[in-house]
């Protein structure tokens, strides 16, 4: 089948969110997503995984404009609980300035929710993961470990109140991160979930044919999730994540077990990572920092190389941003 010349981001790099050009000076951004539950409560599971569905479109450089719920109910749910999930999908949409245009429901023996979204950018202003170049720095807004932090509040392992840092991160729109970053020569962006950081890097890494070398040390974590990982806890996702970078991956030997596996942690609603220009990383972050994203850091750099590659490192001079 002949691909419309108007599909500027298709299936070919695993971006996303797809982008159909309308005319010379509009596009739509269009995604998908949905997720089981990251919390017992289900107005907090509801705004979670509606941020985690209009993260797509911010990634993309995009403004999301409108989203249909995808409900996935079982009928042993309460009904007061699953009108608290689409309120608290309904809040995260209103927060984004976002209209909710309608949805579907069907029974499911799992509980699921999530969002489609549409949204609009300009076709010569839309940010993929196909554009990281040699001497880019990396910025990631959100700690990782958030998988681990979940899996082991489910299981009894990690008080509730522990967790509630991580769920307040899930919360946070990535809409102020977007702006920021369209302020500045971006030549790549995505963002971290269920793959976790590697897995999403690694994306970046093939579809822009470059290296990617991560400072492990530098990665903005929740202290609780590496304690965990030492003490054996993991998510059925982790393994999977490895075994996804396995070809493209070099771990140096610097860099801790711990480390490593924290890296193949699944995310949810994570947060943005930025691939820009060397010159402007240090303003980057600074007006990330100014606008209330405290959590973002400079994590790592692109350089040559011949084929895709992923490098795990432990003390890459990440201060040096190129300003």
């Amino acid at each position: 089948m002949t691909r419309d010349p108007n599909v500027l981001v298709g299936l070919e790099t695993s971006d996303d969110a797809g982008v159909f050009q309308l005319t010379s000076e509009l596009a739509l951004v269009q995604t998908i997503d949905i997720i089981t539950p990251i919390s017992d409560d289900p107005l907090t599971f509801g705004q979670v995984a509606a941020a985690n569905a209009l993260s797509d479109v911010y990634a993309m450089g995009g403004r999301p404009i409108t989203a249909l719920n995808l409900c996935c109910f079982p009928a042993s749910v309460p009904q007061e609980a699953l009108e608290a999930i689409l309120l608290g999908g309904l809040q995260k949409m209103h927060e984004a300035g976002v209209q909710l245009i309608g949805g579907h429901t069907v029974k499911d023996e799992e509980l699921k929710y999530g969002l489609s979204v549409t949204g609009l950018v300009h076709p010569q202003k839309v940010i993929t993961n196909a554009g990281a170049r040699a001497g880019d720095k990396m910025i990631l807004t959100k700690p990782i470990g958030s998988g681990v932090l979940v899996g082991a509040a489910r299981s009894g392992k990690l008080p509730p109140t522990v967790l509630e840092g991580a769920l307040q991160d899930m919360l946070q729109l990535n809409r102020v991160a977007c702006e920021a970053m369209l302020q500045f020569e971006i030549h790549a962006c995505t963002d971290i979930t269920g793959f976790g950081l590697a897995g999403h890097a690694a994306e970046v890494a093939r579809a822009s044919k470059a290296g990617l070398r991560i400072d492990t040390g530098s990665v903005p974590r929740y202290p609780e999730a590496l304690d965990l990982i030492r003490g054996g806890a993991s998510t059925r996702m982790t393994p999977l994540n490895r075994d996804l970078v396995r070809d493209c991956l070099a771990v140096s030997p610097e860099v801790s077990r711990e480390e490593e596996n924290l890296c193949y942690d699944p995310q949810t609603s994570g947060g943005l990572f930025i691939v820009v220009v060397a010159r402007d990383a240090a303003r980057l972050l600074d007006r990330l920092h100014t606008q209330g994203i405290q959590h973002a850091s400079l994590v790592g750099e692109v350089f040559v190389s011949t084929t895709p590659r992923l490098e795990l490192v432990h003390g890459l001079n990440s201060a040096d941003s190129g300003s």
